[in-house]
């Protein structure tokens, strides 16, 4: 088998499986593992797959810039976020992250709401501009793949703060890699931004469902629900993370 069919046949594998395994599936071909971790290899440079032990998981679309991303999965973002909004209770403290989720969900929330709302995202800042919600952003380097305030300044102004909850934005949901993000730097703001929350939700639109980046955020676990699309939703992933104990809103 060519290396070009090879690759093909293991980006239909990740599509419809979930996961590749190595050794399996070197197996199941007649092909030799290093065949198939060379290849592995090549398709995670490329950004099409997400190289884990043993094996590789789907890559998230979602990591693409922030432009790219604000016109990819449109309507399921909207429902995302019209469900999300509902978790911005009147009087209540919200820290709101970044990305186009995190966008949809403010554009969704009611201009009359009596908030606070803490985000380090300067265009979630700005959509609220004619909402009554009090508004507190958090500085730091920007960082511009996602439109977010990071690295040191950013995390230390967020130990200074705390909330009801927090609407965290990931690229990636899966029941094995847990919730991700392609940045290290992004993926520690999130932490810190959790640790400053009573509880965690994550917006969880159709395109990062089953998807995996490299730098975890948080373990399932660790958060106390997922907000997923009813209308677009991988059944067969939202089913597993419900088997794992993960409170799904739709």
């Amino acid at each position: 088998m060519l290396a070009a069919a090879r690759k093909q046949l293991l980006l239909t594998r990740l599509r419809t499986d979930g996961r590749i395994v190595a050794k399996e599936l070197a197996a199941e071909l007649g092909l030799s593992e290093d065949s198939i971790r060379r290849d592995l290899r090549e398709l995670d440079a490329a950004g099409l797959a997400v190289r884990v032990y043993g094996g590789a998981l789907p890559a998230s679309p979602a990591v693409a810039d922030y432009g790219t991303r604000a016109s990819v999965a449109t309507d399921s973002k909207t429902r995302v976020a019209r469900r999300a909004a509902e978790l911005i209770e009147p009087g209540s403290t919200v820290i709101i992250d970044g990305g186009t989720t995190a966008l949809a969900t403010v554009r969704e929330l009611d201009p009359d709401r009596e908030c606070t709302i803490i985000t380090h995202s300067p265009t979630v800042a700005a959509a609220l501009l004619s909402h009554r919600a009090e508004v507190i952003i958090l500085g730091g380097r920007l960082f511009k793949h996602s439109a977010v305030a990071s690295g040191a300044a950013a995390v230390e102004a967020a130990q200074s703060i705390s909330a009801d909850r927090f609407l965290l934005g990931v690229t990636g949901i899966h029941p094995e890699a847990g919730l991700t993000t392609g940045d290290a730097d992004e993926a520690a703001m999130k932490r810190a931004l959790a640790g400053r929350a009573s509880e965690t939700f994550v917006l969880g639109s159709a395109e990062k469902v089953g998807a995996a980046s490299r730098y975890l955020i948080l373990p399932l676990d660790a958060v106390a629900g997922i907000v997923v699309d009813r209308e677009a939703e991988d059944a067969e992933t939202v089913g597993e993370l419900e088997r794992r104990g993960v409170n799904i809103l739709r």
